[in-house]
């Protein structure tokens, strides 16, 4: 993913950044390329939750055009039924297969919605458990970058503190 290998870069900028001089251990970071990977990594966050808003959207879709197509057969089966009216036996007949129309456009609306409800769900927990690494890898990394702060910060001489301190 995109993501984890911002994070990467992140972390190699950190790793191979020089140390200065009589600063207590800071070091020295190209900030116009920190800046650009935080950037990209605002970028391509939000993208797995605007693909779940799509995806949201196309199951309300899906639904609807379900529903709109089982009206249709329903529709299609009542002006048939009222077409073979004249006779009881035909009449008996097409009641029976309308109710079997509906009963299977019924299903199959049904299958539809179970179908995208799962795919969303599906979808919606890859994205996130993929967030929730994202962050927990963050997180770890700023840990990691606090604690060689408070490290690096110990060594200093004569206890001085500086203005950026």
């Amino acid at each position: 993913m995109k993501l984890d290998m911002l994070i990467d870069e992140l972390q190699e900028i950190v790793d191979n950044s020089s140390k200065v001089p009589f600063l207590g251990g800071k070091r020295a970071v190209n900030v116009e390329r920190l800046q650009e990977i935080v950037d990209e990594m605002r970028t391509n966050m939000p993208q797995e939750v605007r693909q779940a808003k799509n995806i949201a959207a196309d199951r309300s879709n899906i639904l609807a055009k379900s529903k709109q197509e089982a009206e249709t057969i329903v529709q299609q089966a009542e002006e048939r039924a009222k077409g073979m009216v004249e006779r009881s036996e035909i009449t008996r007949q097409a009641q029976m297969r309308a109710a079997e129309i509906i009963s299977k456009a019924n299903e199959e609306a049904g299958a539809i919605k179970k179908a995208a409800s799962d795919y969303i769900d599906d979808i919606m927990r890859k994205a996130e458990n993929s967030l929730s690494s994202n962050l927990a890898s963050v997180k770890k990394t700023r840990q990691s970058f606090k604690a060689f702060q408070a490290k690096s910060g110990s060594g200093r001489k004569g206890g001085r503190r500086t203005e950026e301190e």
